[in-house]
């Protein structure tokens, strides 16, 4: 296989897209695909044996949902820009304000778009700052003490998003915090948006607390009409990002296996989020226990002890990206067998917030994009090249 190459399969996208549609029965609420996380747009049909609308933070991404879903777009922006406006509100069904501000300035030319507010509870669980919306100072959503008694006529909705690859324990006690501070306008609205981050697709998601969380909502407010947008839940865990070795160096006695993707360009939640990828074949060891042992004096065992390692440390490598960027690496990792030029290293789930967000930075070569049939066959989607990287600053 020509490397690197992400490979999306079919079957286990479908395996999302049903449990997803089972959910969104179950819980009597709409639940769009969020391009911000997976927009390969020639997977639209089928998505749309599925779902039936998308949602959107700009105009590209709203030219997107009509031109290649085929349906107008729930939009949501942090800023609308005078120039852009107009064209985001034909492509779009759904339109949000960010702050009554973005309100004030632009609902008059929002046309037939059902219209919404960002709220902001004040309480998110997302530990990483630099995802999570409400920390203190955020510029997303309004609070509660800011939206006056009665709403602006033509406000149809609230869009609320506080999550991260959340279960559903912590958004049974966000809802808590959105009631409290906004259920008394919930008469005065049709729609309510709980944005995305829900991960119903994992392992392990409580799926039974949603739907009763759900049918409460329900009881409560029968006239609201509920919309879930995630979008790591429907590329989640649908293939790998497939990579090579293209050189193996060695340092005070780390080991780096460089390899012919980048981790800030093909992965760059790596480093932002950041998390360990899980590695095909290969099984993460901890940096601490790493540096504690190295280069201990029994130098048969130089690197990590017997009882620290699943196997040989002899196969310990740290991942190298192979952009010049000095921070471009991960690491460690223990192999089942010595690293060599050739050799694949298979990183698991890189479909979500990948594509979307890699660049060309140092003109690395692009991934190509492949879809793995239900029948085995693997289709090549998108193939990179120079003219992809040159036609980037025509």
């Amino acid at each position: 296989m020509n490397t690197p190459i992400y490979i999306i399969e079919e079957a286990k996208l479908r395996r999302n897209l049903q449990l997803i549609s089972d959910v969104a029965r179950r819980t009597d609420s709409e639940w769009i695909l969020a391009f911000k996380a997976f927009a390969l747009w020639k997977t639209f049909p089928i998505f749309r044996e599925y779902i039936h609308s998308t949602t959107a933070s700009s105009l590209s991404e709203a030219r997107l949902a009509v031109e290649a879903f085929g349906s107008k777009a729930h939009t949501y922006s942090p800023a609308y820009k005078d120039d852009e406006f107009d064209e985001i509100a034909t492509c779009s069904s759904h339109l949000t304000f960010n702050s009554l501000s973005q309100y004030e300035r632009f609902h008059k030319r929002a046309g037939e778009c059902s219209l919404g507010l960002r709220i902001n509870p004040e309480y998110s669980e997302v530990e990483t700052l630099l995802y999570n919306p409400c920390a203190p100072g955020t510029r997303f959503g309004v609070t509660a003490d800011k939206l006056p008694p009665t709403l602006p006529a033509d406000i149809r909705g609230f869009h609320c998003h506080c999550h991260c690859e959340s279960g559903s324990e912590v958004f049974e006690r966000t809802l808590q915090h959105i009631e409290e501070r906004f259920a008394a306008w919930f008469g005065q609205i049709e729609w309510i948006n709980f944005g995305g981050g829900h991960l119903v697709t994992r392992s392990g998601y409580d799926i039974e607390r949603l739907v009763r969380l759900m049918d409460g909502f329900h009881r409560r407010y029968p006239h609201l009409r509920v919309i879930f947008e995630p979008g790591s839940a429907f590329a989640w865990q649908t293939g790998p990002l497939v990579a090579s070795v293209v050189d193996v160096v060695e340092d005070k006695g780390i080991k780096t296996a460089i390899l012919d993707v980048s981790f800030t360009c093909h992965m760059p939640d790596c480093l932002e989020m950041p998390y360990y990828p899980e590695v095909r074949g290969a099984e993460h060891v901890s940096p601490e226990d790493y540096a504690a042992n190295l280069l201990t004096e029994d130098k048969t065992a130089n690197l990590l002890s017997e009882d620290a390692l699943p196997s040989s440390s002899d196969y310990v490598y740290r991942l190298g990206g192979n952009s010049c960027l000095s921070g471009d690496f991960m690491g460690m990792w223990c192999f089942e067998h010595e690293l060599a030029v050739g050799n694949e290293v298979i990183f698991e789930d890189m479909i979500h917030y990948t594509t979307v967000k890699t660049n060309m930075f140092n003109g690395i070569t692009h991934p190509a994009i492949g879809m793995k049939k239900t029948d085995g066959k693997l289709e090549i989607l998108r193939v990179f090249g120079y003219e992809d990287y040159k036609n980037r600053m025509d």
